[in-house]
């Protein structure tokens, strides 16, 4: 039961503070989607997008006016597209993409997420496609997300998949080089992705999901970073109760919203994701929170541990306050989307293997960061390979949106405007890991994988 000091305490969260429904995602499947001819597959995933989701927009902002919460994203997640490639006698699977940004532009969505695949233990034919394909579908369209999915706790690492990943990385960096590399931003490479994610870019609508379902990301740095303001002697036990309080009432207003637009458009309710999702806007910064709790800049010594409370204390906060958490659930740290973290990565007490170290202890990885141009493709698969290995023994699921900007070197910044922001170009290890890259194969899952 809210009393009038719940509610007050809301509305100003929601005014002063950035919180917000970070995005309301709508998961189709496109099962149903599969034929041989792939303008007849792709003219039905149109279709059943756009019927399926005709009313998710208007009733989100319906939402949003009656209730006085900020829904800022409407996004759909789809099964995943490699799925349905292995069907269709093309090699290029773009079409699929087009339809997906087709039914992107009738809805009037932000972004459509499950031009993906899932190789953690090799390839289908299908899977090839859409690797393959990515470099044109990520040119040729605007709203589209993707990922892939190399490697897992239960199988191991694809390093065949991993060498693919870095090639395919560099080749969209060069086609979108006239709008800073943009593609990039919009593929990630996963270790053990979830099926339900509502947040891109990674978001795609696993097969144990329902025909069709409604996930909700929420956010609120600024809450967090506020709440700890009006604590400043408090010790290490009081800030993670703070933080734990906090992500409580932010996540009861996601399950909120998840079962009004569930209800009204008569789906089911899927998880809330109660990730901590900054904007470049000030006062919206995961950064800002590490140092209030008491670094001077993000990405000195202290950092990693600072991350490791703030992680936890969000999730058990918001485990309370919901049945159904789910999705990634923790704290994002991507570079260009986080004032903060940009601030510190200008300064160079944030550097490429900080983030790394940081990435073991919160959700995703290494996100939007963005490398000189003329990064090679073998470092760009080691670094992915780097960062798959803390998922896969961690048992966590991390990934990769790195951005060799193309034609840009170390001091130089590209910038994407809205929640994708902009970067500085960080420095990253040359010295070549050719040779291992190039033994591909599969790196065995760890011992705890036989755990069942």
């Amino acid at each position: 039961m809210l009393n009038a000091y719940d509610i007050i305490d809301t509305i100003k969260m929601i005014e002063e503070e950035h919180l917000d429904i970070r995005t309301v995602t709508m998961g189709i499947s496109l099962l149903d989607c599969i034929r041989g001819n792939i303008s007849e597959s792709a003219e039905l995933i149109y279709d059943k997008i756009t019927r399926k989701a005709e009313k998710l927009v208007p009733t989100a902002e319906s939402i949003s006016k009656e209730y006085g919460i900020p829904i800022v994203n409407k996004r759909v997640s789809v099964t995943p597209i490699a799925l349905l490639g292995g069907a269709v006698e093309c090699e290029d699977l773009t079409p699929f993409a087009v339809a997906m940004q087709k039914a992107a532009d009738t809805l009037g969505i932000d972004f459509i997420g499950g031009f993906s695949a899932l190789v953690e233990k090799g390839f289908t034919k299908g899977d090839l496609r859409l690797i393959n394909s990515l470099p044109h579908a990520l040119d040729v369209t605007r709203n589209v997300c993707s990922s892939v999915n190399v490697g897992s706790s239960k199988s191991g690492i694809n390093m065949d998949a991993v060498r693919m990943m870095g090639a395919v990385i560099k080749e969209i960096s060069e086609r979108t080089a006239d709008r800073d590399s943009i593609g990039c931003a919009k593929l990630v490479v996963f270790a053990n992705a979830v099926q339900d994610n509502p947040f891109m870019a990674g978001a795609f609508h696993g097969i144990g999901e329902p025909e069709c379902v409604i996930n909700v990301g929420v956010s609120g740095p600024g809450v967090v970073k506020s709440a700890l303001e009006k604590a400043p002697g408090a010790d290490l036990t009081e800030v993670s109760e703070i933080i734990k309080k906090t992500a409580f009432k932010i996540t009861r207003m996601g399950q909120l919203v998840s079962n009004l637009v569930a209800e009204r458009l008569e789906v089911p309710s899927g998880i809330v994701d109660l990730s901590l999702a900054p904007t470049p806007a000030v006062g919206d910064s995961v950064a800002r929170i590490l140092e209030e709790m008491g670094l001077e800049v993000c990405g000195g010594c202290g950092t990693t541990a600072c991350l490791a409370l703030l992680n936890d204390a969000v999730k058990k906060g918001g485990v309370m306050a919901s049945s159904h958490v789910g999705g990634l659930s923790g704290a994002f740290i991507p570079v260009s989307e986080d004032e903060g973290m940009i601030s510190a990565a200008r300064s160079g007490v944030l550097t490429l293997e900080k983030l790394e170290a940081m990435t073991a202890v919160c959700s995703v990885g290494i996100d939007m960061v963005a490398v000189p141009g003329d990064t090679s493709a073998e470092v760009i698969s080691a670094l992915i390979a780097d960062e798959i290995s803390i998922g896969v023994v961690n048992t966590k699921t991390t990934a990769v949106r790195v951005i060799p900007a193309a034609g840009k070197k170390v001091g130089d910044e590209i910038s994407f405007g809205g929640l994708l922001g902009s970067a500085p170009i960080m420095p990253i290890k040359t010295t070549s890991p050719a040779k291992f890259i190039n033994r591909g194969g599969l790196i065995p899952a760890p011992l705890h994988s036989l755990k069942n």
